[in-house]
């Protein structure tokens, strides 16, 4: 079974987009918990991060389209 480019691209893309909100958010979560919960900022900061993640992945699906393979 072959593989097309595009298909490895998007994949490729698609984890690192992943890795990174995910470090993110233990980022977030190491430097903004107390007690064992998320501080106020420490929420403001997901929510950053969520629309971080949204506005990259929307980002990175325009460029794939643009793309010619």
């Amino acid at each position: 079974m072959e593989i097309e480019r595009e298909a490895i691209v998007q994949v490729v893309i698609s984890a690192i987009a992943l890795v990174t909100f995910v470090a993110g958010t233990v980022v977030i979560g190491m430097n903004y918990s107390t007690d064992g919960g998320l501080s106020q900022q420490g929420g403001v900061a997901v929510v950053g991060a969520i629309g971080l993640f949204v506005v990259l992945m929307l980002g990175a699906g325009l460029w794939m389209e643009r793309q010619e393979f």
